[in-house]
């Protein structure tokens, strides 16, 4: 077929590919700092847990440092067999990790017990240690993400390269898939017919191995021929392949592959933001709320002087809004219109800026106060939204809370946005774009529904701080 000489079985790149050279040094990096994070926070849980006559992590004792050895190979080895060394974002799950390092603290508990009598360590200290080690470790694998997708962001060097197959129309929208995700540098794409003709398909292999491509992206696996020997022509060329089903509508949750009787299956797990997941956002809420409101209470009160010395009415202004499961609640902001702006946009409904009639958005909106403008550009009339975050009818993170009028106008789909709490900000307010129709308001929310973890909401939180800043995005 493909190759002149030699023996099909015998693949034409035996060097290590680009791609699979940056994801060994990326799992390599990954062990070696969760490493240093486990053993800097068992040191630290040595020093503030309950001292113990003979234990101490920075002694240089070689039973002590043995010990210490253990403590590593059992947590690493933990995280590794649940996945979280993968290449995918089951890395960064925060449920993940606090399953993982929990479950590594008991069998650390039972091994030491049964192997290492002679060595006392007491609870406090192995209180201490599951804590930091869980602060540590997120924190170390959120900040070496964020580097990861800076630097993958400037330099195409370290992206992925990956070769497209499939439709022209997947094709499309794989690459626009996978350019925004900055992870992986396209080289090339080949239309899916091109197997119909040996000697094509034979320079499209030859072209991707001479580009020393590893993966080949296939965008319409529902229109392969004999998907089993398109399998075997890659793989003999040492090339992986990776179903991306652009045009297949699957829901986008966590899912693992299964085989029952000979049958490929995909088990999708439950919608994330319940359960444990929604006892984490929600002590996230509470905690950063709390400080947030305390950091800022002299400002505060500045803002709410300054705006009823500026136009008569009230310092608030609360408007009802739609919420979790379709409730209706007040939403708190900084009153930064005039007292009968509601009458007065039904006069000006002719001039919104947003596509569909959902959302209304103005530009050089007339009702807006002198002291309203100043908060509005840097998105300070959000602040009483933390009252929300308290009462808990928001979270800070979150797709936004829309008026009963907006709502009403809604597709069914969109009530999809209710099965959440609403958030000050969200995916669409740091998305860069500030003219986007209704639409593309309902499927950012919704990735961000499908994709939500608590890294992600920190992210979306710098992120935000960057928007209102630079006064880019949504705001």
């Amino acid at each position: 077929m493909y190759r002149k000489n030699g023996d099909l079985r015998t693949p034409l790149i035996t060097k290590i590919r680009q791609g699979t050279l940056l994801n060994w040094i990326r799992v390599a990096l990954l062990v070696l700092l969760d490493g240093l994070m486990i053993s800097f926070a068992w040191v630290i849980a040595t020093q503030f847990g309950t001292p113990v006559e003979g234990f101490n992590l920075l002694w240089k004792n070689e039973q002590q440092h043995g010990l210490l050895l253990t403590i590593l190979a059992i947590t690493l080895g933990i995280l590794a067999a649940s996945g979280l060394y993968g290449t995918d974002d089951k890395r960064r799950s925060f449920v993940g990790l606090l399953k993982s390092l929990t479950l590594a603290q008991i069998i650390l508990l039972i091994t030491l017990f049964l192997y290492q009598p002679r060595i006392w360590i007491s609870r406090s200290v192995f209180l201490w240690a599951w804590l930091l080690s869980l602060i540590f470790v997120s924190a170390e694998r959120l900040m070496l993400h964020l580097a990861v997708v800076s630097l993958r962001s400037k330099h195409v060097a370290l992206q992925q390269p990956v070769f497209l197959v499939g439709n022209p129309e997947d094709i499309e929208k794989a690459k626009e898939l996978l350019t925004r995700s900055k992870q992986f540098n396209i080289q090339g794409a080949a239309d899916l017919s091109v197997r119909n003709d040996p000697e094509r398909w034979a320079e499209v292999l030859h072209e991707i191995c001479s580009h020393r491509i590893s993966e080949v992206f296939i965008c319409s696996w529902h229109s392969v021929k004999d998907p089993i020997i398109l399998f075997w022509e890659l793989k003999s060329a040492g090339i992986r392949l990776r179903v991306l089903p652009v045009s297949l509508e699957l829901p986008r949750q966590w899912s693992e592959i299964k085989m029952i009787g000979g049958v490929t299956t995909i088990r999708f797990n439950s919608p994330p933001i319940i359960g444990s997941d929604f006892f984490v956002k929600r002590t996230f809420d509470i905690v950063a709320a709390s400080l947030i409101l305390l950091l800022i209470s002299v400002p505060f009160l500045l803002i709410a002087i300054l705006i009823k010395l500026d136009s008569p009415g009230p310092v608030f202004y609360k408007q009802t809004r739609v919420g979790l499961k379709g409730r209706h609640f007040k939403v708190w902001k900084f009153r930064t219109m005039v007292a009968n702006a509601s009458q007065l946009q039904k006069e000006l409904e002719a001039k919104n800026e947003v596509k569909g009639g959902v959302l209304f958005k103005m530009q050089n909106d007339p009702r807006i106060t002198r002291v309203g403008k100043f908060l509005r550009r840097y998105s300070l009339d959000e602040l009483p939204q933390l009252i929300n975050v308290l009462r808990e009818e928001m979270s800070i993170v979150g797709p936004r809370p829309l008026p009963v009028r907006d709502v009403e106008r809604f597709s069914e789909n969109h009530f999809l946005r209710h099965e959440i709490l609403p958030g000050i900000t969200g995916l669409w307010q740091v998305s860069g774009r500030s003219n986007v129709d209704s639409e593309e308001v309902f499927y950012l929310d919704l990735a961000y529904i499908q994709h939500w973890s608590l890294a992600l909401d920190i992210k979306i939180l710098l992120q935000t701080i960057k928007v209102v800043l630079t006064k880019e995005g949504a705001y």
